[in-house]
Formats: C-alpha cells, structure tokens, sequence
C-alpha cells in the first residue's frame, strides 16, 4: 500500500509498504539541482552533496561509512540538473539508522576547512575524467549548445573557475535557501512502517523552515552547435530538439517515438545505422524531461571517415519514422515502456524513486496502472504530430572527435 503524509511545516513523506521483502530503500529527494545555480556558484549542489560525506557535527566521514556498513547497508546520493538525492538501502529493522544518517548529512555537516580543499581537487579530477570520456563529455556539450548562457547548459560539475571559488559560505547558503520543507521529500519502500516512517521524519526534519527553494529561470532552447575537435578513435555525436516537459500533454506521446526510434534493438536508428549499414555501433535515443521543458536527443559512435554520412543519416531516419511510424511500432513501444516502468517496481529502491519522481513532477501520486492506462490511451495520430513538430527541428548539435558533420538543422 501507498501512503503519503504532510508535516505540518511541509515536508512531504511517503512510503510503499512490500511486506514480502526484508529490506527497504529511504531517500531524501530534495527539488533542486544545478539548474539553479549561477554562473559563479556553478558545481556548488554536486560539491555539497560530495562535502557532507566528509563529516557531521556528530558524526566522521569513517563513523558515517562504518555505521551504516556495520549493519549491511549502503548509503549514497547523487545530483542532477533538478534534483538532489540522498539515499540508503538497509534490512527493514535498520530504517531509523538509515533516514538518521541521512538528516545528519544534511543538517549538520562539518565543512572542515581542509577537508573543503580536498574534496575540490576530487571534483577537478572527476571533471579531468569526465572530459577524457568522450561519450560522457559530448553530453555536457549537447546541454551547453541547447541551452547556452542558461543554468541547464552548464555542467553539473562545474569547472575549474567556478570549483575553486566555492566555499563553506556558499555551502551553507545553498542548504538554508534550497533545502526548504516544501522542497523535501522522504520517500521508502520495502517492508516499511508508514506511521513509524511519519513520527522518524518530524523528529528528524520536522524543523526544516517552511516554503519552498526558490523558482528557476525558465529554459529557453536554442539551436547551438559546439565541436570537440580532440582526436580519438571514433567520432561522438549528438543532436538534440526541444521536447516537452513532464506535465506537457504530448510527453507520453514522444516518450513512446523515442522507444521507437531509437529505444532498442529494434528501432529504426539501431536497425538502418547499425544493422542496415554497419554505421555505428553504439547509437539510440532518449528524452529528458524538465518541469518547463524537455531535451530530445539521439546519440551515436561512428567512425571519424562516417561521421557525415552517419550524422545525416539519423536525422532522415528520424524524420521518416516521426511520419511513418507504424501500428506495430507503436504497440512494441507501448510494451516497452509498460514494461519498463513495472520492471522497475521490482524493487524497493525502484518503488521509493518512483514516489518521489511522481510527487517532484506533478505534485501528485499516479498509480502504475494509471500510468500504463495513459500510455496505452496514446494513438498513432497523436504521435506522428508530436513526433512531426519535434523533428521538424531546429537541432542543437555537439560532437567529439568528428572531422565534419551537417550543422544544427
């Protein structure tokens, strides 16, 4: 059973009860990311959630790493463009512990000055090996030439500018402006107690300040074009349009072209540049979805003396399927995402993400079967106009390591 709960200073708690297993998945997810960070600050979100690892008033980084260990758990959080994770996975008797470690991390961190320093120089070295990464790298690009000057296009790393001038002021402040009730959800599934997860949350967060983080600029797509022209052994290429956001009514519909065009093996993109024509081996689709936007993109790995060739050849591809897609092609889309999503509620860790993710981008709790039920209400017409108006461009485009391709259409 799924049940959600309020604080009364607007936290939002909610939980999924699976009283078959033995353990459950507890997060913070918190709405916020690098999509409100400013220029200077750029990397301040990720560096947080590296920092507090470090160390709490109470607590070392080894006593943090020992503790939950001592009993079999993990713990763990992650940053993106729009949100911000914290999460721990435990046998059911151990959640105290769990949600415990994680208020620690996040009320009370340390922020030792030396430890600051270090930690800096870890994110450089993980920016250094995220540049060296092409099929990493050629992303952060994609974002800067979709969304440039804006939030949304800079690295959620940061860079080296912006990293070496962050400090334990600007740490702080990130935590008393983003982290509001009204921004905070925990979220857990597995064998969980819903009352218990409720009465653990006031005393843990019940004091969080009420409201919310404040409101981002909106994102505003254009067309851009940035060339990596480092040598490596393949060409990286990307190419992305604007897609709707989360509550837009033509999401499910290009959730469902993407699957088709290149979601899988038996795509259009997968079969005509790799099946069909040996063009690439690594090549496929996907959708961003933002709260006030989305980011459509298509990726592919091709020799550097194909890469034109290649690059023109998914863009027709593309614009063919977007037009001819078939009912066939619909109805195995459907099925992959029906059972993608089921699949992923497999466990409690995929439960505790889904109820959050619901409760970030529609402030409300659909069901997995109201979520099929919605996709498979989608028809052919409904794609081939949402998929028309998304490929008839403009193109933002990035590439590593590519002699030349066809600029943003």
């Amino acid at each position: 059973m799924t049940r959600l709960t309020t604080l009364a200073n607007g936290v939002r708690v909610v939980s999924h009860d699976m009283p078959h297993v033995a353990t459950v998945a507890v997060g913070l997810h918190v709405d916020t990311g690098a999509r409100l960070e400013d220029e200077r600050t750029n990397g301040v979100a990720h560096l947080l959630e590296h920092m507090v690892f470090k160390g709490t008033a109470t607590r070392s980084a080894r006593r943090i790493a020992e503790e939950v260990e001592d009993v079999g758990g993990s713990i763990n959080a992650y940053t993106a463009r729009d949100m911000t994770v914290f999460h721990a996975r435990l046998l059911a008797d151990d959640l105290p512990l769990g949600l415990d470690l994680i208020a620690d991390l996040v009320r009370n961190p340390r922020f030792d000055a030396d430890e600051l320093e270090r930690e800096k120089a870890v994110v450089l070295q993980e920016l250094g090996e995220a540049r060296d990464t092409p099929d990493d790298i050629v992303f952060d690009h994609l974002q800067a030439a979709a969304y440039p000057g804006q939030a949304l296009g800079r690295s959620i790393l940061g860079d080296e500018a912006s990293v070496a001038g962050l400090t334990e002021a600007d740490l702080r402040d990130w935590l008393a402006v983003q982290y509001r009730a009204g921004s905070c959800i925990v979220a857990a599934a597995g064998r969980v107690d819903h009352e218990a997860l409720v009465g653990l949350s006031e005393r843990l967060f019940g004091d969080l300040p009420t409201g919310r983080r404040p409101d981002f600029v909106p994102a505003a797509f254009a067309p851009g074009v940035v060339h990596d022209r480092r040598r490596f052994e393949q060409a990286h290429l990307t190419l992305a349009a604007a897609a709707p956001g989360h509550r837009h009514p033509d999401n499910d519909a290009i959730a469902l072209f993407t699957m088709a065009a290149g979601g899988g093996a038996s795509s259009r993109l997968f079969q005509e540049l790799r099946e069909e024509r040996g063009l690439a081996y690594s090549v496929y689709a996907s959708t961003t979805p933002y709260a006030d936007a989305g980011l459509f993109s298509v990726y592919l790995a091709t020799a550097k003396k194909d890469a034109a060739r290649a690059f023109d050849l998914a863009i027709d591809v593309l614009a063919t399927c977007a037009h001819t897609l078939t009912p066939d092609e619909l109805a195995r889309a459907k099925a992959q995402v029906r059972a993608g999503l089921l699949m992923s509620l497999e466990s409690p860790a995929g439960w505790a993400e889904f109820l959050a993710r619901q409760l970030l981008a529609h402030d409300r709790l659909a069901t997995p079967a109201e979520l099929v039920a919605r996709v498979d209400a989608v028809d052919l017409e409904q794609v081939r106009a949402a998929a028309g108006r998304l490929v008839a461009g403009p193109y933002a485009v990035a590439d590593v390591g590519a002699a030349a391709v066809r600029r943003a259409a």
